[in-house]
């Protein structure tokens, strides 16, 4: 453990490029905050009946502002460690605060909207706030103080926006929730610009950028892990006729192809990618969104497959039918821009998959919820084969980032 100042980077040995054991602990967590999202919306899809069509999307709507919280959490707590030596004294606070901050939003997330939306506010405003207030009081550098006092500005006004939404009904609370992100998303995005203070340079950010690829390698993996527990979890408490095999089935194929395509090819070289960029800090950036729109397609096909599983000769609804297709349509989305942002191109499969999922919605929302489930392991698989015919034979693709 160190006292002195944090340097700037990451050291560059190979040490530098690997997680510490407290950021993975900092990752455990986030199992099972997801665990509480896909719970939350089989909650609303599945175990309260009457539901319209409009509420399943208002529903979804909310559920979806908490999972992007959580990712803004963790995004911050990662570019961080990234930047900073993780084995300082006032570095592994921070990762702490915002462990326990993620614990304790996992823990509201189900009630988040009624009764404990006090404690989910507060507990992510205590983690972005004391970490830009910690880091400004450590660094000595007037470059970093500067941006560090840009962004707790940033976070004490969107802290005013969740803390008061905190104590609002449903509707203003929803609203004032959105526009906080919305500000810390823009802040994020062009320099933490506050008015007297100017603003970063993104391209210029020191990153260790072998460090943040292995994070969002790691935070994907954990979205992965959440879909197979997810299906677990409800396949141990379903009849188990054969329905329910099929479909836990039919989830982890599922679980297994949304790995595969990650990781052919761009999701193993995307650490050489981000040094190899002319700006990594500007890729990094980019990475950021695109793997928040994968995990996001990610968690939506698990809430999808847990309800295959447990209702899987049900016909479907159509919120149904929108994440058993829609989560590895928007996952495929990611995966495109993945691409282009590593290879400064994007295959066709990933265009050709998308549709294949969407197109035939009239027709699948009249069969089984199982059915639409297999569809979308054989639209993955193609995908999956076309990748690896394009590799066989070939030597490995170096990345080309267009940054």
């Amino acid at each position: 453990m160190r006292i002195a100042e944090p340097a700037a980077l990451r050291s560059d040995d190979g040490d530098g490029d690997r997680a510490t054991f407290l950021e993975l602990f900092f990752d455990l967590v986030y199992v099972f905050a997801l665990t509480r999202i896909s719970a939350r919306a089989f909650e609303d899809l599945a175990l309260e009946g009457g539901k319209t069509t409009w509420s399943a999307v208002t529903g979804g709507g909310k559920t979806l502002l908490l999972l992007i919280a959580l990712w803004m959490l963790w995004q911050g707590t990662a570019w961080t460690t990234s930047r900073y030596d993780p084995y300082h004294l006032w570095l592994q606070v921070i990762v702490i605060t915002a462990l326990v901050s993620a614990m304790v939003m996992g823990v509201a997330i189900p009630r988040a909207f009624t009764g404990s939306g006090l404690a989910f506010a507060v507990a992510y405003v205590v983690a972005n706030v004391g970490r830009s207030a910690i880091l400004l009081l450590v660094l000595r550098r007037i470059q970093y103080r500067r941006l560090k006092l840009r962004m707790l500005i940033t976070y004490v006004v969107s802290g005013v926006l969740w803390l008061a939404g905190a104590v609002l009904p449903t509707n203003p609370r929803v609203v004032l929730w959105s526009a906080a992100l919305v500000v810390e998303y823009l802040g994020n995005r062009f320099g933490w610009p506050v008015p007297g203070l100017g603003r970063s340079t993104i391209s210029r950010w020191d990153i260790h950028g072998r460090h943040l690829a292995e994070r969002y390698q790691q935070i994907y993996l954990v979205a992965i892990g959440e879909t197979i527990l997810v299906a677990g979890l409800t396949f141990t408490r379903s009849p188990g006729g054969w329905e329910s095999i099929v479909a836990f089935s039919a989830a982890l194929a599922t679980s297994v192809l949304l790995w595969r395509i990650y990781v052919q090819r761009a999701g193993q070289i995307l650490g050489e990618a981000v040094t190899g960029a002319e700006h990594p800090a500007t890729i990094g950036r980019s990475a950021s969104d695109t793997h928040l729109v994968m995990v996001v397609g990610v968690v939506a096909t698990a809430i999808g497959y847990e309800l295959a599983v447990e209702h899987p000769a049900g016909h479907n609804e159509l919120a149904w039918l929108a994440l058993v297709l829609g989560g590895p349509a928007l996952f495929l989305a990611g995966r495109a821009r993945f691409e282009y942002e590593v290879f400064g191109r994007v295959s066709p499969s990933r265009l050709v998959a998308i549709v294949a999922l969407l197109l035939p919605v009239p027709l699948l929302v009249r069969v089984p919820l199982l059915v639409a489930a297999g569809y979308a392991v054989v639209v993955l698989a193609a995908v999956a084969v076309a990748d690896l015919r394009r590799a066989w034979g070939r030597p490995p693709e170096a990345p080309a980032p267009p940054f």
